[in-house]
């Protein structure tokens, strides 16, 4: 039945081309074409309904008939002067729904967001891209916009056109922007969604969105429309943790695989257990392997397709939220692994995202990433830099992750990185520099910084780049922290050999003091460490069963005492001789006190809370972290004895003093050279205590200072030097 006054709906021919191109998605701008238009005769009205049986405009309560004229498309000329207010009733199987017309509104995104993005300075680009619920004319609906510029049309669609493109809806162009967008009302939390592309050579192809918050669990692959109802409870937290930089402070960091610390377990569920696991070891902070969404689970993490999202195995963004804001209550800060150095293949996600390369760079000798057969970011093109450096603020201000650990920085530093000569192209200045990445770094760490005070980027750089923990300022990369590979190596590689060959390679204990102070360093026991038969820390030390356990414990000890901060893969804090599998995580059975040799372990953990608890009451071991004056060598020059002892100052120049012991003899009345003005000194953590698994070979009382001149000092102090040990004393 007609409006009053108004005749049934006129035929309104689409013109041939407009309309081949609506049918193939291909069509820029469908909003021309489809919902209302005035025209000479009146209002012409479109609508694209794959498979419904008929369509019609209602207004004011009065329904209109439109023609199908074929293919999906229903239209009709009403000869009202201008576009009322009006709705669709569109009938499937004979059951008629009505609905919005999504190509009623005006583009919901703004001109400055658009001005913003096209410069690459859009810092919260999550908000302005992506599927995000709102409202719109007083309409419930989903926006939904996709960065595509080489794409000749996009449209949406998911379940809610059962995955039928040809019934997806098609979306519009902005502009130069390369920005397509569509607004669907009666969209929500929950629908599953991807963008069928039409590429340049008019094949489709079908992708989850780049800018997806939330996906299907993996292998599953779909896009979901999401939005948060979290309400934060760290105010106590987030206010304070800026108040001191991180190189001046107590940090300890933990580091887990997620998925398989306690595999089976949600993110709720972890936060139950997690945070009070942690706070009982004493570590400062946890630092998740990565958790932006995945295929792979076998790839850890560092093969991400979902920059965006928490991956779906653990749970909702939401959950995730909540196991941060639990570990933030029990005084734990969260890191977390963040890979802007490659993405996968995956022809659903972002090679070739638009039909060209889009992500990656245009030159196959850059894109390509040699040794994981993965593609390189394009971080000369200023939206795939904006893509990024939003992606890390993102993490830092929606999920109040703390800290940023970045990996594989040196691959994104160096042209050549794995490359043979001519396969890869020289920088302007004809140097081995990628200069594009260099200046992503330093825009990424720099915004960070600026937008979240307290927050730490810390760099996986493998390489003697200068000034990766210089300020940007300065013209350094800007990270906060950079890991010390060259401490990590050299160590493991001394540690690992017999003792009697020790003394032959006593310089790899020691060179890392020459370079110590040239940047903000961690000493890093990772995952990396543990797995593809480098076995586990234990396992990997020399001798029986107990020598190997005492080792652990006095490297665990030398590591804790050398200037830098601290980092430890889950499972080494209880000597786990398996090394690590993501199939099934830490052999917690070993913790089992019906398992005979449980107090073995247990004794390496204890050791491990009992060095986080001394650690963070010694300001000498933390205070002075980058400064050269905090760090005095007592002998490092020891290599027959298999012994190292140092002294660390905290701010107020009070001294500590570490001896290491790296041989399994005793070794009675051993001189070591103290400050003079120092009478006597306390033992305040021996890893050989028997309550650790050792020999219990402890000095119960104050060692007093006596005038005997030692290593260069005119006073010493005479100890006895338990077997594979570390000793910390501090003035008595």
């Amino acid at each position: 039945m007609a409006p009053a006054g108004v005749r049934p709906a006129a035929s309104a021919p689409m013109d041939a081309p407009d309309r081949a191109r609506l049918l193939s998605g291909a069509h820029h701008d469908p909003h021309a074409l489809l919902g209302a238009h005035l025209v000479p005769d009146g209002v012409v009205f479109r609508a694209l309904r794959p498979f419904a049986q008929s369509v019609a405009v209602v207004v004011d309560g009065l329904r209109t008939e439109l023609e199908n004229t074929g293919d999906g498309i229903f239209s009709g000329v009403l000869p009202l002067d201008a576009i009322p207010a009006y709705t669709l009733s569109v009938t499937y199987d004979g059951t008629p729904f009505e609905t919005q017309d999504p190509y009623r509104f005006l583009p919901t995104l703004g001109e400055l967001d658009l001005h913003l993005i096209s410069e690459g300075r859009h810092e919260e680009l999550w908000r302005a891209l992506g599927a995000h619920p709102m409202t719109v004319d007083g309409v419930s609906g989903t926006r939904f916009t996709v960065w595509a510029p080489n794409a000749q049309g996009v449209r949406v669609c998911g379940d809610f056109c059962h995955w039928d493109t040809n019934a997806g809806f098609p979306m519009r162009s902005l502009g130069s922007s390369g920005i397509w967008e569509v607004f669907l009302p009666g969209m929500g939390e929950g629908a599953r969604y991807k963008f069928d592309i039409t590429r340049p050579d008019g094949t489709r192809t079908l992708r989850a969105d780049p800018m997806a918050r939330r996906t299907e669990t993996p292998p599953a692959t779909a896009s979901i429309v999401t939005e948060s109802d979290y309400e934060w409870n760290d105010a106590e937290w987030m206010a304070g943790r800026a108040k001191c930089p991180v190189h001046v402070t107590p940090f300890s960091v933990y580091e887990v695989h997620l998925p398989s610390w306690r595999a089976g377990l949600g993110y709720r569920q972890l936060a139950e257990q997690l945070p009070a696991y942690i706070s009982d070891l004493g570590f400062s902070h946890v630092q998740f392997m990565p958790l932006a969404e995945h295929p792979f689970g076998g790839s850890w993490g560092y093969q991400v397709t979902g920059f965006y999202a928490p991956t779906a195995r653990l749970g909702t963004p939401d959950d995730f939220k909540y196991l941060v804001d639990a570990l933030h209550r029990a005084g734990i800060g969260v890191l977390m692994d963040w890979v802007p150095a490659h993405f996968p293949r995956d022809d659903w996600a972002l090679a070739e995202f638009d039909g060209t390369a889009l992500y990656e760079h245009a030159d196959p000798r850059r894109a390509a990433h040699p040794d994981w057969g993965t593609l390189e970011f394009d971080y000369g093109r200023h939206e795939v830099r904006n893509f990024l450096v939003a992606n890390a603020v993102y993490w830092c201000e929606e999920f109040h992750i703390d800290g940023l650990r970045v990996d594989a920085v040196a691959s994104m530093l160096y042209l050549d990185y794995s490359r043979e000569p001519g396969q890869w192209v020289p920088n302007e200045h004809g140097g081995r520099e990628d200069l594009d990445a260099v200046a992503f770094l330093q825009e990424m760490n720099a915004t960070v910084y600026r937008r979240n005070p307290g927050v730490v980027t810390i760099a996986e750089e493998s390489t003697a780049w200068d000034g990766v923990t210089r300020p940007t300022s300065d013209g350094g990369l800007g990270f906060g922290l950079k890991w010390n590979m060259g401490w990590m190596h050299d160590s493991l590689e001394y540690i690992q050999r017999e003792p009697i060959h020790r003394k032959y390679h006593h310089n790899e204990m020691t060179f890392s003091m020459v370079y110590a102070y040239s940047e903000n360093y961690v000493l890093p026991i990772s995952h990396d460490e543990v797995v593809h038969g480098k076995g586990s820390l234990v396992s990997k030390m020399p001798g029986d069963w107990w020598q190997q356990r005492a080792t652990v414990r006095a490297y665990l000890g030398f590591m804790w005492a050398h200037p830098g901060k601290q980092l430890l893969f889950m499972g080494q804090e209880f000597a786990q001789g398996a090394e690590w599998s993501e199939a099934h995580g830490p052999d917690w059975w070993l913790l089992d006190p019906a398992y005979p040799a449980e107090p073995d372990h247990r004794g390496v953990r204890d050791l491990v809370r009992e060095l986080n608890t001394v650690h963070r009451r010694e300001p000498a071991l933390w205070q002075r972290d980058t400064d050269p004056s905090g760090f005095s060598w007592i002998t490092a020059d020891a290599a027959d004895d298999n012994v190292l002892a140092f002294i660390r100052y905290d701010a107020d120049g009070t001294p500590l003093l570490a001896v290491s012991h790296f041989s399994p003899a005793v070794r009675h009345g051993y001189r070591i050279g103290v400050p003079e003005d120092i009478p006597a000194w306390q033992e305040i953590l021996n890893t050989d205590h028997a309550r650790y698994g050792g020999s219990g070979i402890h000095a119960s009382h104050p060692v007093k200072t006596e005038s005997e001149p030692s290593h260069g000092r005119p006073t010493s102090i005479e100890l006895t030097l338990p077997p594979l040990a570390t000793v910390w004393l501090r003035p008595a």
